[in-house]
């Protein structure tokens, strides 16, 4: 009886283990941003999807989205925001007993025509920029995990204090390819570390977006770029969903 009631008791402290999580958003306006006064951020929404899943036993998390940030200001040693990731994830990282997790979403604004730093980033370099970040952490702490989703839908008039337009969209559409190339390779080079988060969200807001984007003035009119409290919703639903899939 005694053996049965230490093995029941093994049993029950790894499957914990497995299902405890810290995450750590990487992210824009769009993850930092709460969709109107009475929203949360999509990341509290992908939280607290996961903490209704079966199994799931404690999330510890980080939002650490910055309005108007492109890849160029999360990049290690130069970016100005890789240093607020390393200060989330050193304590973090100390939880053993949780696996470490970092869930990106950038592109936005690496996208547009002009405004943003560094904007507009190509392709290939959004792609260097991406692998210099996620190697950091890969490298920075052994064990953890790294999920990234395509980015999502905008108007083609969207032109605030930046200039994004159709160019603007065109070239966030020519990101989702690298993304994903990039976490075939690192299958190979980093295996079972970088995963493949949501590829949902872009058509959806792009179906939706009058129902799920807010209305905002522009330069050429009224645009969509950013969910509103109804959206924030559904992008961390869909956010955490991936992560379920792929994580858990």
């Amino acid at each position: 009886m005694k053996i049965k009631t230490i093995l029941l008791f093994l049993l029950i402290a790894v499957h914990s283990q497995a299902q405890n999580l810290a995450i750590i958003f990487i992210g824009n306006s769009i993850t930092q941003g709460k969709g109107g006064p009475d929203g949360l951020p999509p990341p509290t929404h992908a939280v607290n999807y996961l903490k209704g899943q079966k199994g799931v036993q404690e999330i510890l998390f980080a939002n650490l989205g910055r309005s108007g940030s492109t890849t160029l200001d999360w990049l290690p040693g130069s970016g100005k925001f890789f240093a607020k990731v390393t200060e989330a994830a050193d304590s973090l990282y100390l939880k053993k007993d949780h696996q470490l997790l970092f869930s990106i979403k950038l592109g936005t604004n690496d996208s547009a025509m002009q405004g943003p730093n560094g904007a507009p980033v190509s392709r290939e370099n959004y792609r260097k920029n991406m692998e210099s970040i996620i190697s950091e952490v890969l490298k920075k702490y052994p064990g953890s995990k790294v999920i990234i989703h395509h980015p999502i839908w905008y108007s083609t008039n969207t032109y605030n204090s930046s200039k994004y337009l159709a160019e603007g969209l065109e070239r966030l559409e020519s990101y989702i390819p690298e993304i994903d190339q990039m976490i075939s390779d690192y299958r190979i080079s980093n295996p079972g570390r970088v995963f493949k988060g949501d590829t949902k969200a872009f058509k959806y807001f792009k179906k939706h977006y009058l129902q799920m984007l807010k209305p905002e003035k522009g330069q050429q009119g009224i645009f969509y770029l950013h969910p509103n409290e109804g959206g924030v919703v559904v992008l961390g639903k869909y956010w955490g969903k991936a992560i379920e899939k792929r994580i858990l």
